[in-house]
């Protein structure tokens, strides 16, 4: 019963210092401790709202223009530093630590990570970049052939006007007040 109970708490400490590791700014703060304005702020910073479907295996990054352009600022800061150049590297991002990026030999979209080496995450800072330089409000982007064409999930961003709120979209903890209407579709 013992050696039971010494397993137990050895992988409550592990996890523990596995999520704590994982945070970006190294500290982690509980969901139940972020008030709505703490993840206001958060999405704000972010400059976009991040969400993944698993049932339609998309993550959907939703914002601005300029604002979507946050992405691959984030993914150039993750090439950047020296703590992300091994594989199996990842940081989550947002207010709640949803938007997963991963270092792994192969470029991949999954349903745990936006993920691949590091010359593939800047090619897909570029794809984003160059996908957005001609985006219009309301349209939708998504992107899975030109980076891994492979993967089960697809990466979609949904274009909104100057001045959007990505906050307003985080309708499961703090309610929608924007309404979110069908966006016209391309792809890629």
């Amino acid at each position: 019963m013992i050696p039971l109970i010494l397993i137990a708490v050895l992988a409550g400490v592990s996890f523990y210092m596995y999520r704590q590791a994982s945070s970006p700014s190294g500290e982690s703060q509980p969901l139940h401790d972020l008030s709505n304005e703490d993840i206001k702020r958060g999405w704000r910073e972010l400059g976009f709202f991040c969400e993944l479907d698993d049932q339609n295996r998309v993550w959907t990054l939703t914002g601005s223009r300029a604002g979507l352009l946050h992405f691959p600022d984030l993914l150039r800061g993750f090439m950047i530093d020296p703590a992300n150049a091994s594989d199996g590297a990842q940081q989550h991002y947002g207010p709640y630590g949803s938007l997963d990026i991963m270092t792994y030999a192969d470029a991949g979209l999954t349903g745990n990570a936006i993920r691949g080496s590091l010359t593939d995450l800047d090619r897909l800072a570029s794809i984003v970049e160059t996908h957005l330089a001609v985006a219009e409000p309301g349209t939708s982007i998504r992107i899975r052939e030109e980076y891994a064409p492979d993967s089960r999930y697809a990466l979609v961003l949904d274009v909104r006007a100057d001045g959007f709120d990505p906050s307003s979209t985080d309708s499961e903890r703090l309610g929608s007040t924007a309404e979110r209407g069908a966006p016209k579709k391309t792809s890629s």
